[in-house]
């Protein structure tokens, strides 16, 4: 299959990318990801395998595209959310602690 990652155009085949990630070790995920065999890879790190490009001169859509193109399952881990705002009371509180008992 045929497809462009970072201005370049690549043939890439399922059997090519399995082939280049046999024994590449991943690292941890944090946002998007693909499913390659049992292993779980940033898709960014993916990229950088099978293209041999700086992960700066590509993004991880990019890549997940492509590899939903290819038949592999990819995930979007999403990102934590911001502990929600206290307003003044809850703050002042939040200070002083809970009462101890006598």
């Amino acid at each position: 299959m045929r497809c462009v990652i970072a201005r370049f155009p690549f043939e890439l085949t399922r059997n090519g990318v399995l082939e280049a990630m046999k024994g590449v070790k991943p690292e941890p995920v944090a946002g998007e990801s693909v499913v390659i065999g049992r292993r779980e890879y940033p898709a960014k790190q993916v990229g950088a395998v099978i293209t041999r490009q700086d992960r700066r001169d590509f993004s991880a859509g990019e890549v997940v595209r492509a590899m939903v193109r290819l038949g592999f399952v990819c995930r979007t881990r999403p990102e934590a959310e911001p502990p929600a705002a206290l307003n003044p009371l809850q703050q002042a509180s939040a200070r002083l602690g809970t009462p101890t008992a006598l």
